[in-house]
């Protein structure tokens, strides 16, 4: 009777099928501990992946051109948090990238500037640092400066890729000012240095960042990732539920090094002007705009059509 149990019950483990493994998913992203990046940090610490049957394994890169450049190639199939522009400009240029989701549908920076600055006027002649020559943080600024009448060729730019690089710069006086995002702006004014104003305050219906996928690995596994936006879709509906605020809070002053108080700040901050994107969907009309800024700079022709942005089966478009 043992015998036929013991029996009984290999023969079971033999023919039982195994359990079926996690899909992995390459994600780029940029370096930075910034809250742009709370969502994925999120989803990282929940577990939010792996309850959608993933295997996240994150890869950082020091500028969201490099994120973008390694998607192109298929070193990662995914890219969150990026900055519109670069995914666009590698479309126009025909790479087999596509834009899946809006991640944050307004610029959540402010322009921070040493403690003896307390106008944006007073930038005229000063060192701006910002992420790139024609990285999308440039446009902001432009904008920024240009509504209070300074133009092109009235200030100086340096380059760092990711926010904590360029508060380090201003932190340190190597420049007059900096474009940071939460919750460094928010360190960097406990701190002292002025806070000129936020970029939505001139840009309110500009998308900043979103995610963007390569198409060969999209078409090859759709399942994959539609289960992959789904874990972003949660994350955020997670992020704006007041009873996980505290949690959020933690996860986030874990990653950053920063105070709990001034993460408090950038929660209040991105969760009281729903920065977040919550639908998944993404508005057409609004990512025009980012389109219409990249077509003045000369980046992409006059009749580049923003439907060729989209990857078709996995985006949602709202209009």
């Amino acid at each position: 009777m043992r015998l036929s149990t013991v029996l009984l019950a290999a023969s079971v483990l033999v023919t039982a099928p195994a359990a079926s493994a996690a899909d992995r998913v390459v994600i780029g992203s940029v370096g930075s501990t910034s809250a742009n990046q709370w969502p994925l940090y999120i989803a990282l610490k929940k577990g939010f992946f792996t309850a959608e049957g993933l295997e996240p394994d994150t890869i950082f890169a020091q500028s969201n051109a490099s994120v973008v450049q390694q998607l192109a190639a298929g070193s990662t199939n995914v890219a969150t948090s990026a900055g519109l522009v670069d995914p666009i400009r590698a479309i126009e240029k025909g790479a087999p990238v596509g834009l899946v989701r809006i991640e944050i549908q307004a610029p959540p920076y402010a322009l921070l500037a040493r403690r003896d600055i307390k106008d944006m006027k007073e930038l005229k002649g000063k060192t701006i640092i910002v992420g790139g020559a024609k990285d999308i943080t440039r446009i902001f600024v432009d904008r920024m400066l240009a509504a209070r009448g300074l133009k092109t060729g009235d200030v100086d730019y340096v380059f760092a890729g990711a926010t904590n690089a360029r508060f380090s710069a201003l932190q340190s006086g190597g420049v007059d000012a900096a474009l940071l995002t939460a919750p460094f702006n928010f360190y960097a004014e406990s701190a002292g240095f002025t806070n000129l104003g936020f970029t939505f305050d001139d840009l309110r219906d500009m998308p900043f960042a979103g995610i963007a996928m390569n198409r060969a690995w999209a078409a090859a596994n759709p399942q994959v990732a539609q289960r992959f936006l789904a874990v972003f879709t949660k994350t955020i509906g997670w992020f704006y539920d007041p009873a996980n605020r505290a949690e959020a809070v933690k996860i986030m002053a874990e990653v950053s090094k920063l105070k709990p108080e001034d993460v408090e700040k950038a929660y209040e901050f991105l969760a009281g002007k729903t920065l977040f994107e919550p639908t998944g969907k993404v508005s057409r009309e609004k990512l025009a705009k980012v389109v219409d800024a990249l077509r003045e700079l000369g980046d992409v022709p006059a009749d580049f059509p923003v439907e060729r942005l989209f990857l078709p089966g996995v985006t949602q478009v709202a209009d």
